[in-house]
Parts: C-alpha cells; sequence; structure tokens
C-alpha cells in the first residue's frame, strides 16, 4: 500500500572513462516527474555508479547489471523490472536514451557541474531537539533484532508511549518515502506533547536484522508485540499506558496485537484497512489509474489481469505452482510483468488478499481513534472507515472516534486529487491539523489527570 514503484540504482563494468561524473534527468511518467542524479565514480575495480531519486527520497539505490561500450549505455533493473538503453552525445555532455518498464519513457542525462537539491521538506525537524534521542534494540523472534530510535520527554517521572507502525513494503523507523519521513514527523510533534514514541527499522530492513522477503503481517505483529513489551520494561515509560499507532498496512497489524495484549493502552489506525486485500486492491487500481488520467480501456486492461492475478493467489495453495501460474498470466507485460508476478507470489500477498481484518478489529476494546483523508486513493475511507467502526462497535468497544479528514491523502497530507504521484510534490509531510487531531485525542486518553 505504500510501495514504490521506481527505484534502481546502477554498477557499471567495462572501461567507461567517458561517463565518470554526476548526471541529472527527470522521468517523466503522465502527471509524476521524478528527478534522479546518477552518480559514476572511477574505482580500483572498474567504474561504479550510483541512481538517486531526489522526489522519491530514494539515494544510491542498489544494481543490476550495466554495460557502456562504443557509447552505447545498456542497463538493466531487476528490481524494478526496468531497463535503460541510452547513446552517449559526442560532445559527453549527455546520455540519451530509454527507460523501459512496461511502457518506454524517454529519460536524458545532462552531466551536471554543481550538486542537485533534493526536494524541500520543512516539518522535518532538525536537532537540536527539545527532548531525548535514544537509540534501542529490541528482540523479537528467533534471529530479529529491531534497531529502533526511542524519543522521550525530558524530566522526571514515567511518561505515555506510542510504538508506530510502518505501512507495507520494506519501511525504515522514519517510513521514509517519497522524499519524506512522516513518521518522524509524527514522533517529534508528539514528544513534544509529552509522549515518548519508539519508532524501528522493519525486521530485515536498514539496521534490523531478520528476513523481509518472507515476513507476513502476523509476523510483524510479532515484532510490533515485543516493542510494546520493551516499552513497559523502560524505566522512563509508565507501564500502563502505552498504545500503538499503525498506517496503511501498520493499522491492519495494530489490531491484532491489542486484541491479544489486554495491556495495549490504546490504538490509532491512520488509513486502516477495514476489507481484506482483494477489495482494496480492486478499489486501488481504479481510483489511482483515474487519478493519472488513464483511459477506461486502460483502466478494464489492467483490472482483468489483477483479476487473474488475485483468482490464482486465492486458489492455487501450492507456491510453486502459484508461482508458474502468475508468471503464465503476467509473460506478456515483460519485465513489468515479471516483477508482478515475483511479488504476487510472496507469502505476504497471499496473506493479504483473503485476511479478513474485521474478527482482530472486534477484539480491541482499549480506546480507538480511526483516520481517513477524504482523497485516500490506496485505502479508500468511504470504502474502509466505516467498516473499521462498526466492526470495534460491535465488538463493544466503548470508546471509538473515527474522522474522515476532508482533503487528505494516504500519507495525510493536504492534496489536490490523492494521486500517488502528488506524494513527493507536496512539500508538506503531514498536515498539521491531522498531527493535532491525533496529539489531541491522545492527550485526552493518556495526559489528562
Amino acid at each position: 500500500m505504500t510501495r514504490l514503484l521506481f527505484l534502481p540504482l546502477l554498477v557499471w563494468s567495462a572501461s567507461a572513462q567517458p561517463i565518470a561524473g554526476d548526471w541529472t534527468g527527470t522521468l517523466e511518467a503522465g502527471p509524476q516527474k521524478l528527478r534522479l542524479v546518477l552518480h559514476v565514480k572511477q574505482s580500483p575495480s572498474g567504474l561504479t555508479a550510483a541512481l538517486d531519486s531526489l522526489d522519491q527520497g530514494a539515494m544510491g539505490l542498489p544494481a543490476s547489471k550495466v554495460a557502456f561500450s562504443g557509447g552505447a549505455l545498456n542497463a538493466e533493473f531487476a528490481v524494478v523490472g526496468g531497463s535503460y538503453e541510452a547513446k552517449l552525445s559526442e560532445d559527453g555532455r549527455e546520455l540519451r536514451g530509454t527507460w523501459s518498464q512496461g511502457s518506454p519513457l524517454p529519460l536524458v542525462f545532462t552531466r551536471s557541474a554543481k550538486p542537485v537539491e533534493g526536494p524541500k521538506r520543512p516539518q522535518e525537524p532538525k536537532a537540536p531537539f527539545p527532548y531525548d534521542v535514544e537509540e534501542v534494540s529490541v528482540s523479537s523472534a528467533e534471529g530479529v533484532t529491531l534497531a529502533c530510535s526511542l524519543t522521550l520527554p525530558k524530566g522526571e517521572g514515567k511518561h505515555p508511549a506510542a510504538v508506530l507502525i510502518t505501512g507495507s513494503g520494506p519501511q525504515n523507523r522514519d517510513e521514509e518515502l517519497m522524499g519524506h519521513k512522516p513518521f518522524l514527523v509524527l514522533a517529534d510533534a508528539l514528544t513534544r506533547r509529552e509522549i515518548a514514541v519508539l519508532r524501528c527499522d522493519d525486521r530485515g530492513f536498514a539496521k534490523s536484522t531478520g528476513t523481509f522477503r518472507t515476513a507476513t503481517s502476523a509476523d510483524f505483529a510479532d515484532d510490533a508485540q515485543a516493542e510494546a513489551a520493551f516499552l513497559r520494561k523502560h524505566a522512563r515509560i509508565d507501564v500502563a499506558k502505552v498504545g500503538l499507532i499503525g498506517h496503511s498496512e501498520g493499522g491492519l497489524v495494530a489490531p491484532m496485537v491489542a486484541g491479544r495484549e489486554p495491556a495495549t493502552a490504546f490504538v490509532v489506525l491512520i488509513a486502516a484497512p477495514g476489507v481484506n486485500g482483494e477489495q482494496i486492491l480492486k478499489r486501488q487500481i481504479v481510483d489511482i489509474l483515474k487519478a493519472s488520467g488513464a483511459p477506461e480501456e486502460a483502466i478494464e486492461v489492467q483490472r482483468t489481469v489483477q483479476q487473474s492475478v488475485i483468482d490464482v493467489v486465492k486458489t492455487e495453495a501450492d507456491p510453486a505452482a502459484r508461482a508458474e501460474k502468475l508468471k503464465a498470466i503476467t509473460a506478456p507485460m515483460g519485465k513489468a510483468g515479471e516483477a508482478m508476478a515475483r511479488n504476487a507470489s510472496s507469502a505476504w500477498f497471499r496473506n493479504f488478499v483473503i485476511y479478513d481484518p474485521l474478527p482482530a478489529l472486534g477484539k480491541v476494546k482499549c480506546p480507538v481513534l480511526a483516520l481517513n483523508g477524504s482523497l485516500d486513493l490506496q485505502v479508500a475511507a468511504d470504502q474502509n472507515l466505516g467498516a473499521v467502526e462498526n466492526a470495534l462497535r460491535a465488538g463493544g468497544n466503548k470508546d471509538v472516534t473515527a474522522v474522515k479528514l476532508d482533503g487528505l491523502n494516504h500519507l495525510l497530507q493536504t492534496a489536490k486529487t490523492g494521486s500517488v504521484a502528488e506524494y513527493a510534490q507536496i512539500e508538506e509531510t503531514v498536515a498539521p491539523a491531522a498531527l493535532k487531531r491525533i496529539g489531541d485525542w491522545l492527550a485526552g486518553r493518556v495526559l489528562a489527570k
């Protein structure tokens, strides 16, 4: 639900001194424009290069095979199912070529004489902070040690605390994407209001150990439960006031933990699923493609392929057979189809498609705040927010607040259309009104005397 589609890096072979240096370019895919910086360096073992996607906040991204010969560059990016072919201009100042990822797009890099600035993110907090920051580690399942940051209000006494739970895809502790760090902004805002916050790199990603590729939402629930248990043992945390804040898939995980852990003091759900993954994906693909201006015929093609993929995922329990069937369905789409089949073959995807969030929501008895942006195209408010609220109340929960925030998108940014393409273009990371709503609600539950 928060995964990125374009995050390549290059590593060159062959003697390619003519292209050594820094290069800038812009990839235009419909309304989305991604500023790229390509750094090519000479090393003892040959040329190496790294690609920064400035508007996605993705820097120095890891690589595929690349060849440079006779002024021609040919690069493949297995990680995103894409490729880039280009020719170096005679004056050595431009790489003119085509990026292919499903559909070919022109991509020109120009040699840069000065550093390129990243996107403006005025809300991103900078040190020194008016609170303490501890770098801590949390042990979860065997072989899983989570690397985390704990922000703590200064002063004596024990503080209420929240565990932040990331959305889908490998995420660092700041839930960093599209050049934004929403969990860093949220943690800063809450800690300034006297609420401690623990945020961790996902298992198997960034500084955390373990394996992300084979993990499902149930594994992430185990990690979140371990993080909450860690807080309850911390000398500066109030053991009776530890809760969970989950975004997107994190909003699926938080009720799983709260339903089985009576000590959970509160839950905040941001863009949480209220229906199974199949229903979310069906709605999501239509909303996103419409917002991008895709014609109805193209939308129908995508819907048909998606439904075929989902049908196989739901009905074929054998992983090997499932993978082969998915390859056959997506083969006409080339490298993009290969990437789709690989993602859909995962245990995580199958679990997401079939998992019903309502039973877990019905077991949550602590106070719950559920938020959805009215322009959320990934987890639509009218499909999910009411279902979440109804499930909580049907389970007997007496303290449920459900709010649709007008004009906000999946990241709780102030948006125009809610399109994924807007995420990187918007300077705001989290709308101040959303931060205030969360902070005020928590203050009334865990700070009130």
